[in-house]
């Protein structure tokens, strides 16, 4: 499979509520400038200047976008009902949402009908999937019940995780040795050299676990690396005196985490990630909740994966296969658009609040994806 490095690089929102478009943003003003990536001998310089006024982030563009990141207000909705349903219903909202988005558990015998006389493969986010969403990132574990619903579908179908995180953290999280992991929004998967049927061996890597057994590793944004690690300490410099600022290194991708910020320091938050990717053209940002990603500019994401995934596996083109992809969040979206296409699987989004999704079925939160 060809990685391709594109030099467009949309700004991408969270999930919109329903009757809500997308944000859309020309490539024209993409908040840096498409000049080749500066290496400064003073890589916080940054940090000393005064952030401008929050004019310069795309005119309050970016504020919206980073309030639109996280699940949104409930509001009237009209799509799935004949008559005005009031905002603090809930219950109602959420109902009606499920006609077009099918809860999973309810759905259960569909799926398992489909899946007769196919194999399963299980693709699964972490955060907000297998764990919930927590004020702190390192807090977010999942429980024991959940790490053996886990297990157990590992041992008969093959299982894989694809998250946002660093490889090695989500495996530290996790704990098992039975999945796949494929960290960093799919840039950086690992897997046992038997395990791979087909596709691009030229693109693996040979190298060792933590075990010392052999394994392969496909890392196609592996030239970004010294870039992401000077991003990386230059937003901890610059951060450092936003009171509840958390920035995490991923390895090929930085994350901005403002879900203890207060909502007034948003716009200064935005500034800074605004100000230090003027000078790095080859990467971009991303929108999910509650945080920033920068990740690299390339033809690559959690669908990729998915496809790479299958095609290693040697299930790329099996129409005896029923990939299944559990996630939560806006970056889990390309990867149903994988399954999507073709009908070839089934999307489920996690989400207690209703939202436009390319997935086919739903789950309220983690404790119906254990069930």
């Amino acid at each position: 499979m060809d990685v391709k490095s594109t030099k467009a690089s949309p700004i991408l929102t969270g999930s919109q509520p329903i009757n809500k478009s997308r944000l859309g943003i020309h490539s024209s003003h993409l908040p840096y400038s498409q000049s080749s990536p500066t290496y400064s001998n003073n890589i916080l310089a940054v940090s000393r200047k005064k952030p401008g006024t929050f004019d310069d982030v795309q005119s309050n563009v970016w504020l919206e976008a980073m309030r639109s990141s996280s699940p949104p207000r409930k509001k009237i909705l009209k799509d799935f009902t004949d008559e005005e349903v009031a905002s603090d219903d809930g219950d109602i909202i959420y109902r009606a949402w499920t006609i077009k988005y099918p809860s999973a558990l309810n759905s259960f015998q569909q799926i398992m009908n489909r899946a007769k006389n196919r194999k399963l493969v299980v693709f699964l986010d972490y955060d907000g999937t297998l764990s919930p969403i927590v004020d702190n990132p390192d807090r977010a574990f999942m429980s024991a019940d959940m790490r053996s619903a886990v297990k157990r579908v590992a041992k008969y179908f093959p299982t894989a995780i694809i998250s946002g995180r660093s490889r090695d953290k989500v495996y530290e999280l996790v704990g098992l040795k039975e999945l796949y992991y494929a960290g960093s929004h799919g840039m950086d998967i690992i897997f046992p050299p038997e395990d791979m049927a087909s596709g691009n061996r030229s693109n693996c890597t040979k190298s060792t676990d933590r075990q010392g057994k052999e394994v392969n590793l496909f890392q196609p944004a592996s030239e970004f690396l010294p870039m992401i690690n000077e991003v990386f300490r230059t937003l901890v410099e610059v951060t450092k005196n936003i009171k509840g600022a958390k920035v995490e290194n991923h390895k090929f991708c930085v994350s901005v985490h403002y879900r203890n910020v207060d909502e007034n320091s948003w716009p200064i938050v935005a500034q800074f990630v605004y100000d230090i990717l003027k000078d790095y053209s080859r990467l971009r940002i991303t929108h999910g909740r509650k945080v920033l990603e920068i990740r690299p500019v390339i033809d690559w994401d959690k669908g990729k994966a998915v496809e790479f995934l299958l095609e290693s596996l040697g299930f790329s083109c099996n129409q005896d296969v029923l990939p299944i992809y559990i996630g939560d969040d806006t970056t889990d979206e390309d990867a149903f658009k994988v399954l999507q296409l073709g009908n070839r699987g089934y999307g489920i989004l996690v989400s207690a609040v209703p939202k436009e999704t390319n997935a086919f079925f739903s789950l309220r939160d983690p404790s119906e994806v254990k069930i």
